[in-house]
């Protein structure tokens, strides 16, 4: 079985805070990460806290701590709360507008290719993965689907990191094996569209 070309999963990941958090280079953010999903979904999930009314309830307390800090620390000549000054830069809007549009591109693409080109291959594709997403919807919530997504982004790229020679010995099996399955799924579809086309300019 050839040499497989490794990419480290620190790269793959950015490089910066959030591979660090997801490897757990730095302890502190992968327990606060786990810590505030949990306690988030507990609340939510097992209490019964309705979202709205906790949101609102919790800005209320921060408003109020806030103001009182101000005004005390007008009295006694104290500084006041440390809080940045918080603006949106137009390069983050731009850059969030650009990310989106290369989304909405790609589906707008797909629609196409199914809509207009006849792709039955493409057709498959995205109506198995809507058809996947909606069974795990219903055997999961939005919120713990949120949460598990959570536990296996802190626990999949550490696990991959520390075994990435044993797994992808076995991907690359996985992934001969389906190149074959899917090449032959190719032929089978591919012959589909042609037939039809045929059939047109015959009439």
């Amino acid at each position: 079985m050839g040499e497989i070309d490794r990419v480290s999963v620190h790269d793959a990941l950015g490089g910066g805070t959030v591979a660090d958090t997801l490897l757990w280079r730095k302890c502190y953010g992968g327990v606060v990460v786990l810590i505030v999903s949990t306690v988030i979904w507990f609340l939510f999930e097992r209490a019964g806290y309705n979202f709205l009314q906790f949101f609102s309830n919790a800005l209320l307390v921060v408003v109020v701590i806030l103001f009182f800090w101000a005004k005390s620390a007008s009295l006694l000549n104290r500084p006041l709360p440390p809080i940045p000054d918080l603006d949106i830069s137009e390069e983050s809007i731009l850059a969030t507008a650009d990310e989106m549009r290369v989304w909405v591109n790609n589906a707008l693409s797909t629609m196409h290719d199914i809509a207009i080109d006849g792709n039955l291959r493409t057709l498959v594709l995205v109506a198995f993965g809507l058809w996947l997403i909606a069974y795990i919807g219903s055997l999961f919530n939005f919120l713990t689907l949120i949460y598990i997504g959570v536990l296996l982004s802190l626990s999949v790229p550490f696990l991959y990191d520390t075994f990435q020679a044993q797994v992808d010995e076995k991907l690359l099996v996985i992934h001969k094996n389906l190149s074959i399955v899917f090449k032959k799924a190719d032929l089978i579809l591919q012959n589909i569209p042609m037939s039809r086309k045929k059939g047109k300019k015959i009439e």
